[in-house]
């Protein structure tokens, strides 16, 4: 059985491999990627595919008994179909002759691509990750009218203002739910992904699989005495569908009870205006942000920490008092899990499929996304020392239901059993 998988970045093996700097981004795969090299069945030969850079756009190659291929595709634009992309993955196809073609995620035009070079839908399979066109909806997050409509010197020179992302959003939608219409199988492992999915293509077979996240979190645990009293760390907030307004506006009510209380961000630093050419390069959204933060005096209470590596992050993670999420939509974010992974308090808005992955107030602390008063009365519940018995209870608690929900064999031996179905229904 030859499996070739669609991913939307090259791997690190593969780039430490040609001597490229690697992404820290879904990390999982490479984790899986690896097991399933190691663990060697004799019956599965993997390829990997991936969009490029100009220079290994067009290369391929074998590595440990691993085929790769690259193709050119403009990634900073994926609201653009390139046609090319279609003729490159035909060569790709023609070359490894997949039985099985497996693509992670529906957010790139890609995805649509390959669906139209393979044209097996009885052989394809799509994992969901987001889903862009239901992004799309609530992509604003209830920023104000006059926010909306903003452009910075930086969105009108490259026409990316927040209206204009939204609609970039509403056309990769288009793109997703052509490709999820010409699948015949998906991988999903929420309510919220089966539903959404179900209600694009019902005839697609629906296979639960959870996800195997990055391996150095599943070992070390948080300690409650070892964090930063009063922080919260927030993995990303670039983007108004991460919600860190949200967060920015409940932060004046927490620090009147907990003066110490302080953010930290990690990702593109899109507030940094050191410079004038920085100022220059600042977002709508960006801007906006900086503005929360000189309306409620927050200079001091925020830390944006720039993109971190895996063992950075994990850092973070167990030098915080607690996680937060405050997203206006979401699938299942893997920063949640891997909050739950460590053991550590997890606050989230209960947006798309984060109650699948944990129960409030036995696991973790959910509550109505861009509710600022209920934010701000689950922040101020975690850091108050009276509570600090059943805080540290909820992070155990997800500790255990997360070490099963990405428990790597399991999901693993899922893999393999959902490539024998789709291998052996044909």
């Amino acid at each position: 059985m030859r499996v070739l998988w669609l991913c939307n970045i090259m791997l690190p093996v593969i780039a430490a491999h040609l001597g490229l700097p690697a992404s820290n981004k879904e990390g999982w795969l490479s984790g899986l990627a690896a097991k399933l090299r190691r663990e060697n069945p004799a019956e599965l030969e993997l390829g990997i595919c991936f969009p490029s850079a100009a220079g290994t756009g067009m290369m391929q190659g074998e590595l440990d008994g691993l085929r790769w291929y690259g193709f050119l595709e403009d990634t900073v634009r994926p609201e653009r179909y390139d046609g090319a992309v279609e003729g490159r993955l035909l060569q790709i196809l023609a070359d490894f002759q997949p039985d099985i073609v497996h693509i992670f995620g529906t957010e790139y035009p890609h995805t649509l691509a390959m669906t139209r070079a393979f044209a097996r839908p009885e052989r394809t399979l799509i994992g969901i990750q987001g889903l862009c066109f239901v992004y799309a909806d609530a992509y604003m997050a209830d920023l104000p009218e006059k926010i909306r409509h903003r452009t910075s010197l930086r969105d009108f020179l490259k026409r990316d203002n927040l209206m204009r992302q939204q609609e970039k959003y509403r056309l990769r939608g288009g793109y997703e739910q052509e490709a999820l219409k010409r699948t015949g199988h998906v991988t999903g492992r929420t309510d919220w992904d089966r539903m959404w999915t179900k209600r694009v293509n019902p005839s697609a077979v629906y296979h639960f699989m959870n996800e195997t996240l990055r391996e150095s979190f599943y070992g070390p645990v948080w300690d409650g005495e070892a964090c930063m009293p009063c922080s919260i760390f927030v993995s990303q907030g670039n983007y108004p569908i991460k919600g860190l307004h949200y967060l920015l506006e409940a932060m004046p009510r927490v620090l009147k009870k907990f003066p110490l209380a302080h953010i930290f961000v990690a990702g593109d630093e899109i507030t940094r205006a050191s410079t004038w050419k920085e100022r220059l390069k600042l977002s709508g959204y960006g801007l906006y942000l900086r503005e929360l933060i000189g309306r409620y005096h927050l200079e001091r209470a925020v830390t944006f920490l720039g993109r971190l590596d895996e063992e950075q992050m994990l850092g973070r993670f167990l030098g915080s008092h607690v996680f937060v999420s405050p997203s206006s939509i979401e699938n299942s974010p893997n920063s949640v899990g891997e909050a739950m992974l460590v053991g550590m308090p997890v606050i989230s808005s209960d947006v798309g499929g984060v109650s699948s992955m944990l129960r409030s107030g036995e696991e973790g602390l959910l509550y109505p996304a861009g509710d600022t008063d209920a934010l701000t009365e689950r922040l101020c519940y975690v850091f108050d020392k009276n509570n600090r018995a059943e805080v540290e209870k909820l992070g155990r608690k997800a500790r255990m239901r997360a070490l099963k929900t990405h428990d790597a064999q399991t999901n693993y031996r899922r893999l393999l059993e959902i490539y024998h179905e789709i291998y052996l229904c044909v």
